[in-house]
């Protein structure tokens, strides 16, 4: 992965970086691989973000069609 620097601005590339890896999945993915996760377990968390995913979809699908309000967002200061 690769950010350009621009103008000695460090800080700035490093968001734009950290920005990518979390756009990728890189971080998601870290988490996951630093220790062992037997088959089973895996098995087990798939199924339960299948369910999560189905779930939010169908909740969004509601949304759209005006059977249920949307979430308000809370703007933070």
């Amino acid at each position: 992965m690769q950010v350009l620097v621009r103008d000695n601005n460090v800080d700035q590339a490093l968001k734009a970086l950290k920005k990518k890896m979390q756009r990728e999945g890189i971080f998601r993915e870290m988490k996951l691989r630093g220790h062992y996760e037997k088959p089973s377990e895996k098995r087990a968390r798939e199924a339960a973000e299948a369910v999560r995913r189905a779930r939010k979809l169908a909740r969004k699908k509601l949304q759209r069609e005006g059977l249920i309000p949307a979430t308000p967002r809370v703007v933070k200061k």
